[in-house]
């Protein structure tokens, strides 16, 4: 689009009085015009809108509640990740994978950009409580080390709307591509083009919702910090049958009946995509979040997914821009993993009798559930202790 501007141009006139004492008009010095015009412009400069631009972000804590509701200890790292491999990854990644346990997964974080013109900006994350551990693209990362917190810089960013879209791709399908389905602005950083900043991280904290798995399948639940417990979804998936129940809670703790297997309620998914637009997404970032996710919050077993309050997501995640955008929209996406009763029998029964399939089915989550029943020791490290295949 071409933008016309109109310029207004003053004319001076001056009165002045010859000796006559007769009244000469519309004598107009050139050099007063001039002045005059050099200052108007100078003034029309300095009112000149400064860049403004749009930023969104949504991302995803995972955590694995215990007896006491509080987040456990797990090596959020230790199965293989399906991630490209032109995403780049710590230093020494595949010790890391088996060294850095934490509490809460911090996965894919994903910014997105929206500008009127195009636009050069710098972008600081700060993890103060855990380590940065993937991201693309290229970016400042500092070496992990315990008495670090963590932190990713891309220094220069180049928002470019209206470029062409064309971005790297790889031969292996992978969850990262479905984040790209959006309207958002086209990215350079160096000579990488994206649709996105991407980042992910292990982190040493607790969410902001705490979750005690009941004897009947119910679970209560509670914000630690006296906040409305806000949008929870209670899903269950058991051996192809899924279940969830939606609710709003304006309280700061609540109790949760286990949802029916036998109603037939399905995926939450169009519950999910409202809640997450109600929160400031837009209808394709959120079905985008939706589509990349989908497949890991509806697997084997029972959870809860909320939405983390914003002030939260800001403690934890401090987000610095440069040039200061108009607007900044953060929406994450709790996700706990509850040991409830039902899943504690599935996957002892599936230890005690060597079901691979079963055990596989609860994926990286195997690992603590066994750790709850004193059965880890008679896990095949092979199910959760999988080398990355990027070399």
């Amino acid at each position: 689009m071409i933008r016309r501007r109109t310029h207004q141009l003053f004319f001076i006139t001056l009165v002045v009085t010859d000796p006559s004492g007769a009244r000469l008009r519309n004598r107009v010095l050139p050099a007063l015009f001039l002045s005059a015009a050099a200052a108007l412009t100078a003034a029309a400069s300095a009112q000149a809108p400064s860049p403004s631009f749009t930023v969104h972000e949504w991302g995803t804590f995972t955590s694995i509640a215990g007896t006491d509701g509080a987040a456990v200890q797990w090596l959020p790292l230790a199965q293989q990740t399906d991630l490209p491999c032109f995403v780049e990854r710590s230093p020494g990644n595949p010790v890391i994978k088996l060294a850095t346990a934490g509490t809460v997964r911090m996965e894919t974080p994903v910014l997105y950009f929206y500008s009127p013109r195009a636009v050069d900006a710098s972008v600081h994350v700060a993890f103060p409580q855990g380590l940065v551990t993937e991201w693309y693209p290229h970016a400042t990362v500092p070496q992990p080390r315990s008495n670090v917190a963590g932190e990713i810089t891309w220094p220069i960013v180049a928002i470019q709307p209206g470029a062409k879209a064309t971005f790297p791709i790889e031969n292996a399908p992978s969850h990262y591509y479905a984040a790209r389905e959006t309207d958002s602005d086209r990215l350079l950083v160096g000579a990488t083009p994206e649709r996105f900043l991407f980042y992910r991280g292990v982190g040493q904290f607790q969410p902001p919702l705490a979750a005690i798995a009941a004897q009947d399948g119910g679970v209560a639940i509670r914000s630690t910090r006296g906040e409305p417990v806000g949008d929870v979804v209670f899903f269950e998936s058991r051996r192809g049958t899924t279940t969830f129940s939606a609710q709003q809670f304006s309280s700061s703790s609540a109790a949760l009946s286990r949802p029916s297997l036998d109603d037939g309620s399905g995926l939450p998914v169009a519950e999910l995509k409202q809640v997450l637009k109600a929160n400031g997404l837009y209808e394709r970032e959120a079905q985008a979040m939706l589509d990349t996710w989908k497949d890991s919050w509806f697997e084997e077993g029972a959870r809860l997914l909320y939405i983390v309050p914003r002030a939260d997501v800001d403690r934890i995640l401090p987000l610095t821009i440069s040039p200061k955008p108009s607007n900044v929209t953060r929406v994450f996406v709790g996700r706990i993993e509850l040991m409830t009763p039902a899943t504690l029998r599935d996957v002892g029964a599936a230890i005690a009798s060597g079901d691979r399939g079963t055990m596989l089915k609860y994926g990286r989550f195997l690992a603590p559930i066994a750790d709850r029943l004193a059965l880890s020791s008679r896990l095949p490290a092979s199910l959760y202790m999988t080398p990355s295949s990027c070399r």
